[in-house]
């Protein structure tokens, strides 16, 4: 074989090759192309879906439907079956019509006090007065308490001091620091806070006693919390405690006149 002609040899098996590999190329790219742009089932939600929404809502409330989507327009996450979501919660806000992604979701813990959070709920933070209010070092997240009020009333220009339950099986969602056993009595530790559950019309009782309470009259700051239950919680009547329930139930006529005139019982 002469020098020229194994040139062109070489040169048609080279130009055979490129066109395998061309063919090759195109091929598979065709099957990308096709593959991108077959149709796939995907969920997407129905209605604006809040953040903390729990996924078994979502599904038993029927607030997702099936849509079909080429699979280049998936949402990185997009999920296909309810089963996937039930057991988490939504991080983020899910607007109608968006494709439902694990990534929007997570577990309740993730969530924090927002999962606890639903309907007229809200979450409210206290600042105490001194730890002995809020129960520091006994109180823990997940407990139950109601709120005591001691307050003040100037009508007709004479003050009294009453005291009763104001709002009653509030939920701690987070509680005081444990108290620091080597900084002396709980009395003179730093003040402390506590983060309730409370319904939304509850709100306006609790900031009244909080902000009113009189603090000259009493220590503690005049409101404190008290410790419910764990099971079988029970409440007695409304009462309302002053000088005329704790100290002259009971007494006599006579004594009770007495104590009008003397301040004494004698």
């Amino acid at each position: 074989m002469t020098y020229q002609l194994r040139n062109v040899v070489v040169a048609v098996a080279l130009g055979l090759l490129a066109a395998v590999f061309t063919a090759l190329y195109v091929t598979n790219y065709r099957k990308h192309v096709q593959h991108g742009q077959e149709s796939v089932g995907v969920l997407v939600a129905t209605v604006d879906i809040p953040a903390g929404t729990s996924g078994a809502s979502i599904v038993s409330g029927h607030l997702l439907k099936t849509m079909t989507v080429p699979r280049d327009a998936l949402t990185p996450g997009a999920i296909s079956s309810p089963d996937q979501i039930t057991r988490l919660v939504s991080t983020d806000q899910i607007l109608s019509g968006e494709q439902i992604s694990t990534r929007r979701f997570g577990n309740s813990q993730e969530l924090g006090v927002r999962a606890q959070l639903k309907g007229t709920l809200r979450a409210i933070q206290v600042s105490a007065a001194n730890p002995n209010q809020v129960l520091a070092g006994t109180l823990r997240a997940g407990d139950h308490v109601d709120l005591v009020g001691n307050l003040k009333s100037d009508v007709g220009g004479v003050s009294a001091h009453y005291d009763r339950i104001v709002l009653r099986n509030l939920l701690v969602l987070k509680a005081p620091a444990p108290v620091d056993a080597k900084a002396g009595s709980i009395a003179n530790q730093a003040t402390e806070s506590v983060m309730l559950a409370i319904r939304d019309s509850q709100v306006p009782e609790l900031l009244y006693v909080v902000k009113n309470a009189d603090p000259n009259f009493a220590s503690d700051g005049g409101w404190a919390l008290e410790l419910r239950p764990v099971g079988n919680a029970a409440d007695s009547p409304v009462t309302v405690a002053g000088f005329g329930t704790v100290v002259t139930t009971g007494l006599s006529a006579g004594q009770k006149a007495k104590i009008a005139t003397t301040g004494s019982q004698g």
